[in-house]
């Protein structure tokens, strides 16, 4: 973990006072939201609408949530509603050009971005890359999709939408409340205020917000050549390697089992590549579903990967899936 990353997080986190020489441009990044927000009201910014029934899933804050197995949870959940979904994303980390892409299972981590391979090969659904949200859009209604899932298209507001979901990190909240970069807002926190539904990663006292947990049962291992139930890595000491947003939430599942942890932890969305998972010893290698697909099929029996998924309290589950189905079935009455 860099000097920097450190850094940040006791500045966003932890109150370090030495955080307060950014807050000249926290203010003027706040400026320049007023100053977007103002053309997209005056029209000099111009909104657009897909043809299909739009649900943007995001957060406020930079760092992960739990934001991308939420939207595989949405995806199939209403896939057993009968709508046919499909997932616009940004593709942050991959090194595409600036044109719409779809991406399946096959698709290059670092071409595509890791978040975008990991929805198509969970959520068995389209799914298209592009900074153009609006053109990735366009592209998914021509491929049949009746529903688009916007992934961390919160603050995108070219493409319009029709219901929005705010992921919130339950142990993290808000951090100092500050905007970027002095803190982790990307957003003022009034805009909670103005969303659909507020899930939160984690126990909660926000009104209104549902509680969820990311769950883990089983080692994979990257070769496909087995899975394990984690409880029988219980008392073995690992390399635990996370380029995610919050690398302790990976860490701590781990050794809520009993695992012994050694961290590496890299920035979000970092190339890691096969050279730095050889650490030169026997340790088994644990690495998040997001870093595995960044890697190939064609390591050794020792490198793992550890799939999570979302779990939620059955009635408030079905509460916000009928809600939501009732938002989309009358978008489309109204088309």
């Amino acid at each position: 973990m860099s000097a920097t990353y450190r850094w940040i997080h006791r500045v966003w986190y932890e109150g370090a006072p030495s955080g307060l020489v950014l807050l000249p441009l926290s203010g003027l990044y706040w400026l320049i939201l007023k100053l977007r927000a103002l053309l997209f009201r005056r029209g000099v910014l111009r909104s657009y609408a897909a043809d299909v029934p739009v649900i943007v899933v995001g957060n406020i804050t930079a760092g992960g949530t739990g934001k991308t197995p939420t939207v595989i949870w949405l995806v199939e959940k209403l896939r057993a509603k009968g709508f046919t979904p499909g997932v616009v994303s940004r593709g942050y980390g991959g090194s595409k050009s600036g044109t719409s892409m779809r991406v399946d299972s096959d698709s290059d981590a670092a071409v595509a971005g890791d978040e975008p391979v990991l929805l198509a090969r969970r959520g068995r659904c389209p799914v298209v890359v592009d900074t153009d949200r609006v053109r990735a859009a366009a592209m998914l209604v021509e491929d049949g999709v009746n529903v688009i899932i916007a992934d961390d298209g919160l603050q995108h507001s070219r493409l319009q939408r029709n219901y929005e979901i705010c992921v919130v990190d339950g142990e993290r909240g808000m951090g100092n409340g500050r905007l970027l970069p002095a803190g982790p807002l990307r957003e003022p926190a009034k805009r909670l205020e103005s969303v659909d539904q507020i899930l939160v990663n984690g126990a909660t006292d926000i009104p209104d917000a549902i509680a969820f947990e990311l769950v883990a049962t089983d080692a994979c291992r990257l070769n496909g050549s087995l899975a394990r139930p984690l409880h029988r890595f219980k008392d073995t000491t690992v390399h635990a390697v996370a380029g995610i947003g919050n690398p302790q939430r990976f860490y701590d599942l781990l050794r809520a089992y009993g695992i012994q942890v050694i961290e590496h932890s890299f920035p979000d969305h970092a190339a890691i590549t096969k050279s730095q998972i050889e650490f030169g010893d026997n340790f088994d290698v644990f690495m998040t579903e997001k870093d595995a697909v960044k890697l190939g099929g064609n390591l050794s029996d020792k490198v793992w990967f550890v799939p999570v998924d979302l779990n939620m309290d059955p009635l408030e589950a079905n509460a916000l899936i009928e809600g939501i189905e009732m938002r989309l079935r009358s978008c489309g009455d109204s088309r």
